[in-house]
């Protein structure tokens, strides 16, 4: 006989795409669930070619795009298993969309888009992102699951500049919020989100695999890296302007950039612009051995961001006893203690990050290293990944 109390909960957690290797805020949190005995099952919107193996279930959207008559085709058979395999779900989404004022044509769109969600019984349905909720707002209620959104940071404070009242409809929902940080949280409050529906779940990380063992001794040549995908918001051309001044002053460093991005050409022409490109490096991306030994062989660690939601980056950087300085962008002061731990300094004043590299690189020993024990112990301690687990756990209950 089975045990009535042995039922597996069922996580669908929706987003863009599988995620990469270096994507591992959502690969840990994946398998630290699957720890704790829970079955992921991964909706993704689109197939990239080059899609890792995965110990979860993946389900793709239908494909529509391409010419008009395979959109068509696909959108048809789409439509044709929601009527007929799964029609009370079908008919529950057209009358929720229906409820919320939704043009006929765009009933329709969310039942082709949408049904294959309907393939699988789920406990909790969590969009991995803000805008991954945006024209699914209904489909946990359709298909009989408790719903929850995350909120990291862009999705939250630039998606709503680019479309205006996208979340209007979704804050109007029965939905659990999972934020990074309490800045993010009073921003969910300021939307009239009751706060008994938030909760902060900070990013973790591997503290044993991140650590400060063989820490770089400081030579003449004053070692910089930024962890970074390679956006505007990153800050990275402020950086730049900083380290240019650090250059005029007769200051020699090196700075080395790991991440790769759109930004990329922008980058370097503005480096070269800025007279300081035999002093960057553009690493691109690297595995998390190689990201790890260029840390090794740092001074000083900057974030230096425009907008940033909380940063792991930040956190590893941390937890190898680098000293840090970062931005006051969003997150960042609460993944940072001033003065404790590390040092905020305001954002798009690069002078302001000039003299501060520069009263870092002047600190005493043994001021130095009181930062690095601090930072050291508060990310071992605060932002591990077992911790992490035991607070979704407690979401998802």
């Amino acid at each position: 006989m089975k045990n009535k109390n042995s039922h597996i909960k069922t996580i669908g957690i929706v987003l863009s795409y599988v995620p990469e290797y270096s994507e591992t805020f959502f690969k840990n949190k994946i398998l630290s669930l699957q720890k704790s005995n829970y079955r992921i099952i991964l909706f993704v919107d689109y197939k990239k070619p080059n899609d890792y193996n995965c110990e979860y279930e993946v389900l793709y959207a239908p494909k529509l795009n391409g010419n008009s008559f395979s959109v068509f085709v696909n959108g048809f058979k789409a439509l044709f298993k929601a009527l007929v395999f799964y029609p009370k779900k079908t008919i529950h989404l057209y009358k929720l969309d229906k409820q919320d004022k939704l043009t006929f044509t765009n009933r329709i769109k969310n039942i082709i888009f949408n049904q294959f969600y309907f393939t699988k019984k789920l406990d909790w349905l969590h969009f991995g992102f803000g805008m991954n909720a945006i024209n699914k707002e209904n489909v946990a209620s359709a298909i009989g699951s408790k719903m929850a959104v995350s909120f990291r940071g862009s999705d939250l404070y630039l998606t709503p500049l680019k479309h205006e009242n996208c979340y209007d409809l979704l804050f109007t929902k029965d939905v659990k919020y999972h934020v990074l940080s309490e800045e993010m949280k009073h921003t969910l409050i300021d939307y009239n989100i009751n706060d008994a529906n938030i909760q902060v779940i900070t990013p973790a990380i591997d503290v044993e695999f991140f650590n400060n063992i063989n820490h770089r001794k400081p030579n003449s040549t004053l070692k910089l890296t930024t962890v970074a995908r390679l956006h505007w918001k990153k800050g990275l051309e402020y950086t730049l302007e900083a380290l240019s001044i650090l250059k005029q002053q007769g200051l020699d460093f090196i700075f080395t950039i790991i991440g790769d991005g759109e930004e990329r050409e922008r980058l370097i022409f503005a480096a070269h612009q800025l007279g300081i490109i035999n002093y960057v490096k553009f690493k691109g991306e690297l595995n998390q051995d190689e990201v790890k030994k260029s840390l090794q062989e740092t001074d000083i660690y900057l974030q230096y961001s425009i907008q940033e939601g909380f940063c792991n980056a930040v956190l590893e950087a941390q937890a190898m006893g680098l000293l840090c300085i970062v931005s006051n962008a969003e997150g960042l002061p609460e993944n940072i203690i001033n003065n404790e731990t590390g040092w905020v300094i305001n954002k798009r004043v690069p002078k302001a990050l000039a003299n501060k590299i520069v009263e870092v690189k002047n600190l005493l020993p043994i001021d130095k290293e009181r930062i690095q024990n601090n930072a050291i112990e508060r990310v071992t301690q605060k932002f591990n990944l077992e911790q992490q687990r035991h607070k979704f756990i407690e979401f998802y209950k």
